[in-house]
């Protein structure tokens, strides 16, 4: 009798532990979760705000040297100091390294701006007259270096290139009774430098916020008065700093 009880335990024992094991096969393993990879190319616009520093020199001997005998006496260097909106586009390929999180690629982008400003300088040669100095950043655009660190489906970057910017230049006003208006266009190339960061919250999708510094240098713009056809040159100091943020639709393998 003993040994029956026991032989009927010792096959419910046995049947359960290959139940049990024939449940645990017909589970089905999770999926691998594959890491988003950065490598493809993209396109997308973005918008953001600005402002520029911008050294004038020298507006009034412009305008007094064109009017007869100077009179002035040193250099007068004016900061109309633009500020105003960023919007544009972008198009770029990145390449994210195998089993790595390095990521290297190169970038182009245009913003048209409304970065302007004014400032009003008197004129001594002719007490109380007046210059108004206007300047206008028109666009800026670069092709740049981009270099990052991806943590999965977040990209740190930084990057660095060739920029140009279009500018405008005004001085306008009267002197001794006669009305003057000078006008110079100038087109600059400089270089820039950044900072981001990039999210991809989808399979092809991304959003970034991104900080940028424009440096042009020095140089001549040459003005001119069509009031008189008088013309003459103002030197002319720039650099612009851009925040924007920017949405990319990524293509061609990007993802996970």
């Amino acid at each position: 009798m003993r040994k029956s009880i026991a032989a009927a335990i010792a096959t419910l024992v046995l049947g359960a532990i290959d139940s049990a094991q024939g449940a645990d096969l017909s589970v089905p393993l999770a999926p691998y979760a594959a890491r988003f990879s950065w490598t493809g190319c993209y396109g997308g616009v973005h918008l953001g705000g600005g402002f520029a520093t911008k050294n004038i020199t020298d507006p009034v001997q412009l305008v007094q040297d064109n009017a007869g005998p100077g009179g002035m006496i040193g250099v007068t260097t004016v900061n109309p100091g633009p500020s105003g909106a960023v919007i544009g586009g972008q198009l770029g390929c990145d390449y994210q390294f195998a089993s790595s999180a390095f990521v290297i690629g190169i970038e182009g982008g245009a913003s048209g701006t409304t970065l302007k400003a004014n400032k009003t300088v008197g004129l001594p040669v002719s007490i109380p007259d007046t210059a108004l100095v206007q300047a206008n950043t028109d666009f800026l655009s670069s092709v740049t270096a981009r270099v990052g660190y991806a943590f999965d489906n977040i990209l740190l970057y930084g990057k660095g290139g060739v920029a140009i910017a279009g500018d405008k230049y005004e001085v306008s006003g009267s002197i001794g009774g006669v009305p003057f208006d000078y006008r110079g266009l100038d087109n600059r190339i400089g270089w820039t430098a950044g900072v981001g960061v990039d999210w991809a919250f989808s399979h092809h999708w991304s959003a970034n916020v991104e900080y940028d510094y424009y440096g042009f240098g020095h140089g001549n713009v040459n003005m001119l008065d069509p009031l008189t056809g008088t013309q003459g040159p103002v030197n002319v100091s720039q650099t612009v700093q851009v925040v924007k943020v920017g949405l990319n639709f990524h293509m061609w393998g990007a993802g996970w």
